[in-house]
């Protein structure tokens, strides 16, 4: 594995571990996953918006970053920007004076969890869009306004979907985000910083790689993006807790068990997780949704729960896990020394007798759920130059914790870069 090292604001970035993604915007009133630019911006109008009840909710479930669709494909914007009338300026809601962009900066800067936001390269409203040098000047007044109007930024999702075949100014593009937030995360294109995990069912799979040489543009096509030489890019998982990123009336909420199933396979394999809470036609987190919320947070406490830490004595090929007496466990952790880039390429762990669990990556925080056993100690054998574990613990306290499974049309492709 080429050592590649990561950034402090990177190891930062993953130690988030998990964010909420809000898809709010025209496309929330018209029932609409994609829409073309001519829905009226009169349509815009949502009765009851408390951005603060957004991140509050995200909050509670243990999101530490929230990302905001600032302008999807369809090109309207949720800040009443110069560049054009598509905006909520031209909408009823608050007479034309309301800020989407920024109630949620300020929710979250008094909530004190992380801001990003999305701003779609794609524009199916800007006229100028044909016109590729003036779209650049177009899009990077847009990227100004949000970069110096709203505060610190810890992510600037660039979504690829739509611009296959298409060339941006990226070097601009990415002189704004160094000159105004050069702490933020840049997401996928341009220069990125992190990567799309390449799919939208919110899976890693193992190994997940933090060190690689292009990334995955879309899930609409095959097509990729080659960054020359290898990057340190750690993966972000995004998914929606509905089916739909919008919200849809006739939506279904993910169960539980699915929400269990993707937070093992996403922060559970070293990768951060981007969970979407789409707001419905009021500005509000369904009721449902937010219980569903409350349901899995209050499971994955408990999961996680009753932990033991382990005193780790490395040794040549791996290192040997202790605990003060002997414990009886389901749920296994291990988080690598990332301080001079991932390392870890396969690990095995067993007990004085036998074999447990063996996987590829290690990572930011790798948890693995095993069958009920006691130990007092454990061996763990690692692979790759120079790998080493920060730390390791055992968790005791949900012993009669099911294995949860992805649902069947979920699962990840065995083809993603991961």
């Amino acid at each position: 594995m080429t050592q590649v090292m990561p950034t402090p604001a990177q190891l930062r970035w993953q130690q988030l571990e998990f964010g909420a993604f809000i898809h709010f915007g025209i496309n929330t009133f018209a029932g609409k996953e994609w829409s073309d630019g001519t829905i009226p911006a009169s349509t815009f109008n949502p009765s009851e918006l408390d951005a603060g009840s957004w991140v509050r909710v995200a909050k509670e479930a243990g999101a530490r970053y929230l990302v905001l669709t600032a302008k999807h494909h369809d090109g309207f914007c949720l800040w009443p920007t110069t560049t054009t009338d598509y905006s909520v300026a031209s909408s009823p809601w608050r007479g034309g004076k309301g800020d989407v962009v920024r109630d949620v900066a300020q929710a979250c800067a008094e909530q004190g969890i992380g801001l990003g936001l999305y701003l779609s390269p794609w524009d199916r409203n800007a006229d100028c869009y044909s016109d590729s040098a003036a779209y650049d000047d177009f899009y990077l007044q847009q990227l100004t306004e949000l970069c110096t109007g709203y505060g610190p930024l810890m992510e600037l999702w660039f979504d690829g979907a739509g611009s296959v075949g298409r060339e941006y100014d990226w070097d601009r593009i990415i002189a704004v985000v160094k000159e105004h937030q050069p702490e933020a995360m840049i997401f996928n294109m341009g220069q990125p910083t992190i990567r799309w995990v390449g799919n939208e069912n919110g899976l890693a799979l193992d190994p997940v790689n933090y060190v690689v040489d292009r990334t995955s543009d879309t899930q609409y096509t095959d097509s990729s993006s080659g960054l020359g030489t290898a990057h340190y890019l750690p993966p972000e998982c995004d998914v929606s807790i509905r089916r739909g990123w919008f919200w849809h009336p006739d939506d279904e909420v993910k169960s539980t068990g699915h929400l269990l199933a993707i937070y093992y396979q996403s922060v559970g394999m070293g990768a951060n997780l981007l969970l979407n809470l789409p707001p419905d036609t009021r500005g509000l987190i369904p009721d449902e949704d937010a219980q569903r919320l409350r349901e899995w947070k209050a499971e994955l406490d408990r999961r996680l729960s009753g932990a033991v830490e382990a005193t780790v004595e490395h040794h040549d090929g791996g290192a040997t896990l202790s605990f003060p007496a002997a414990v009886t466990f389901n749920h296994l952790e291990l988080v690598e020394d990332l301080s001079s880039g991932q390392r870890i390429t396969h690990h095995v762990v067993s007990g004085d007798d036998s074999k447990l669990v063996e996987g590829k990556t290690v990572g930011n925080r790798r948890i693995h759920q095993l069958p009920v056993v006691t130990a007092k100690r454990l061996h763990v054998k690692l692979s790759g130059e120079g790998g080493s574990m920060a730390s390791a613990r055992v968790y005791t306290g949900a012993l009669d914790a099911a294995v949860p499974a992805i649902p069947e049309g979920y699962e990840a492709p065995t083809d993603a870069p991961d």
